[in-house]
Formats: structure tokens, C-alpha cells, sequence
């Protein structure tokens, strides 16, 4: 199973401490080594740097671990290869210019039988992640031409095609234009977000810890999700299957069912779970 990890924040900030965990997952603590990605939001641009090598080992990895980019959405991915071989155009996430805003996606899982629609968004590799990243574009594109939907439009198209797709296997995903962070849980995905009281966070992965403390303004708030928590001394919230939330500036704005035999609101988690 792929690795997933995303970062949406009121304010710019580096996810050194966090990333320095989830790397070891790519060959070191759990067995992927397919390549890995991240995508960092700047303003109207997008730093992306993506490797086919296992991440404990890259030393491309090593410099973001160390390179305190400062960015309010980020989505990072670990990949393990079930579909498409492992080069660069199949390493998440991955990138398209959709209503004159770079979109960003990264998926865990293995979808079967799966076929995207037609549309101008068309995959570069030969994924069932790529593919199913197009489908959601063309089909936001099919409902709002321009690019933009408002953020209820917005939900109602991916939850649809989370729906849909899920059909065809695990679809676990983190997806983000850099005004919100979207993530679906198929199976597995947990969430934590850090604001005033800091406290001291220690990694699952690493032998690390860090006082938010000292690195934190007292208005700060970090939304974090990861498939699996990456700190043992804190409270995360595990995400039920076929759930779809939206984070905005740090916080959880709605949360979504897109199991097909469920309505489909469902009342938002609190906004903060404590560290």
C-alpha cells in the first residue's frame, strides 16, 4: 500500500519534521520503494520534486527533509507499483492546470477495470492513479468549463466520482488546487491539527521529536493527514471509510460520505483534535 501525506495550513509552513518521518516509510520503516513525490503550493506556483528512488535512501528526499519550504497546502506520496512501471512519469503527485490553477493528486490504492472519461485532461503514464486524476478534472471541467467551481460544486463533483470510482477498488486520494486540501478515505487515512496549546510531538518512524512551541506563532493552525499517524504521543482521528473531507486554512470545513447507500452531508469532525 502506497503512503500518503498532506499538510493544509492558515499560514506558510515547513513540514520538515513531518516529512523527516514519513520518508522512512519508503524502504526503511515499511517496504515501498517505487519512487516518492511532494508538492509544495507558492502562492500561484507549485515546487514539485519527485524521484523513482526509495525515499529513505534519496538524496532528493534528504534535501526536503532539510529545506524548510514554507507553504499553506502540501501533498506528498510514497508510492509501492501495482499499476505502470516505476518511472517518473508514474511518480505522484501529480500536476495539471485546471481554471488558470495548478491542481495537485496523489492516490493510494489499486483501482480494476477502471476507465476515465474522455476530456482535455489526459494521463502522461500508464497509472490507474494518473487515469483516475484526469477522469475527476474532465469531470469537474464537464460541470464548470471554466475551471472554477465554488467550493459546494466542488464537492458534489468529487464526491460523485469518489463514488464511482471507488467501485473499482481503493481509492484513498489527497487532491488540492492550493485554496483547500480534499481527502478521501477508502480504507485508510488518519488526521491530527495543531494549534495553540503546542505541545511536544515524537515520530512513530524516527527517533525525533520537536516543541511546536518554539517553532509555532499562537494563531498558527496545521492541519495533517497521513495514511497512518506519524507521531505515537498524539491524538489522532482516524478518517471512517468512504469519507471525503475538506480543509481549509487549517481546518476541517466538511466532512462527505460517498458510500453509495448513505446521504451524503454528513456533520463535520471537530475542527481540532487536540495534541
Amino acid at each position: 500500500m502506497c503512503q500518503l501525506l498532506g499538510m493544509n495550513a492558515n499560514v506558510p509552513t515547513d513540514i520538515c519534521f513531518s516529512f523527516t518521518g514519513f520518508r522512512q516509510r519508503g524502504g526503511g520503516t515499511d517496504h515501498h520503494a517505487d519512487g516518492w513525490g511532494i508538492g509544495f503550493f507558492e502562492d500561484a506556483g507549485c515546487r514539485i520534486f519527485i524521484d523513482t528512488e526509495p525515499s529513505v535512501n534519496s538524496p532528493i528526499a534528504a534535501l526536503v527533509s532539510a529545506y524548510p519550504i514554507r507553504s499553506r497546502h502540501v501533498i506528498a506520496h510514497i508510492r509501492k507499483a501495482t499499476q505502470g512501471q516505476v518511472r517518473l512519469q508514474n511518480t505522484h503527485p501529480f500536476q495539471r492546470e485546471v481554471g488558470g490553477r495548478y491542481w495537485l493528486f496523489a492516490h493510494n490504492g489499486d483501482l480494476k477495470g477502471f476507465t476515465g472519461r474522455s476530456g482535455p485532461t489526459r494521463p502522461v503514464g500508464d497509472t490507474d492513479s494518473e487515469q483516475a486524476f484526469c477522469h475527476l478534472l474532465n469531470a469537474v471541467l464537464a460541470e464548470y468549463p471554466d475551471g472554477r467551481p465554488d467550493e459546494a460544486g466542488l464537492l458534489a463533483v468529487v464526491t460523485q466520482v469518489a463514488t464511482e470510482v471507488s467501485r473499482h477498488g481503493t481509492f484513498n486520494f489527497l487532491l488540492s488546487n492550493g485554496d483547500w486540501l480534499i481527502a478521501h478515505c477508502s480504507t485508510q487515512l488518519a488526521w491530527i491539527i495543531r494549534q495553540a496549546p503546542f505541545s511536544v510531538a515524537h515520530l512513530s518512524d524516527e527517533d525525533v521529536s520537536l516543541d511546536f512551541c518554539q517553532h509555532a506563532a499562537a494563531g498558527d493552525r496545521v492541519a495533517v493527514i497521513a495514511t497512518a499517524p506519524l507521531t505515537d504521543n498524539e491524538a489522532w482521528t482516524i478518517i471512517a471509510p468512504q469519507t471525503l473531507l475538506l480543509f481549509r486554512a487549517g481546518a476541517l470545513v466538511a466532512s462527505v460520505s460517498t458510500a453509495a447507500d448513505e446521504p451524503a452531508f454528513l456533520p463535520a469532525e471537530p475542527a481540532v483534535a487536540s495534541a
